[in-house]
């Protein structure tokens, strides 16, 4: 008789996203007696404790991270049998990883058409940096992530979706940088590190051997402008975040070496794409990858 089994997997995995029981049991429709009984069953049959109480919520056990990842593939799997034998139809979910950037200037548009093409899959779309990003795939958390380059992904398949055109942002009265040296001494405002953008400005400012004086993380594209605009400090971003957020005149641009300015955004997954992976992976074969 096998321990485990995909009803009481959803549970555990429910209550994972939701951070505990009376969440979790909310989204299932479910009394959270129900849900506390089948994970007790759970942890009694394996033979280890899978959450452990941490303030009003529960956090996994390293056995509960063990399971996680074993959870998500297997409820991945019957949904890609289900939809299998439903002649191919795409269902959802769909589990989505996006950079920042990509989630406001690139994807509005191809979710829409996404949409209107498979109206019955419901996308879940998360956002990140990509070494997150790569982590949440690694842990079947993610079907698949738009990512940036540089970034090290053995075992994952890729195709180029965007690309994109880097600038460096200052206030508005700052001087004209063409080189690392010109910035002087300034605060580096960025998104935490995993930022494939971020390190690419790493490496240009480390060539010209200029460290910034100070590094604010920040966590949003307008946040991060609204400090450089402020006269903060200065980032790197897509000129398609500019042009979409309409905040290119609140800037100053700085162009970047051909090396650093190109950059692309790749689609990467795991194994045999889901039919609902497959729709996507052909829009984006019907569209034109944008230019730098």
């Amino acid at each position: 008789m096998r321990i485990l089994d995909l009803d009481t997997l959803e549970i555990f995995r429910s209550v994972v996203q939701q951070g505990g029981v009376v969440r979790a049991a909310q989204v299932l429709n479910r009394v959270p007696s129900n849900v506390t009984t089948r994970l007790k069953q759970l942890e009694e049959r394996l033979g280890v404790a899978l959450f452990r109480r941490q303030g009003r919520g529960l956090a996994l056990t390293a056995a509960g991270e063990r399971l996680r990842g074993h959870a998500e593939r297997l409820l991945q799997l019957a949904d890609e049998a289900e939809q299998a034998l439903r002649d191919g139809a795409a269902l959802g979910p769909l589990r989505l990883g996006s950079l920042e950037s990509a989630a406001s200037a690139r994807l509005p548009a191809l979710l829409s058409a996404y949409h209107r093409a498979q109206p019955q899959v419901r996308v879940d779309l998360q956002t990140g940096t990509t070494g997150a990003l790569l982590q949440r795939l690694a842990a079947w958390e993610l079907e698949a992530a738009f990512v940036s380059e540089p970034f090290t992904a053995p075992g994952l398949n890729s195709r180029v979706a965007f690309s994109e055109s880097l600038v460096l942002i200052t206030a508005l009265d700052h001087a004209p940088v063409q080189r690392p040296a010109d910035l002087g001494e300034f605060t580096l405002i960025a998104f935490a590190h995993g930022c494939s953008y971020r390190q690419r400005l790493q490496e240009w400012l480390g060539a010209g051997q200029v460290l910034p004086a100070r590094t604010l993380d920040m966590g949003s594209y307008p946040a991060i402008i609204a400090c450089v605009a402020a006269g903060t400090g200065c980032a790197i971003v897509p000129e398609s975040v500019l042009q979409s957020l309409r905040a290119a005149d609140l800037v100053q641009r700085h162009a970047l070496p051909l090396r650093i300015r190109r950059n692309r955004t790749h689609l990467v997954w795991q194994g045999d794409p889901s039919p609902a992976l497959a729709a996507l992976l052909g829009l984006l074969d019907a569209e034109a990858v944008t230019p730098a």
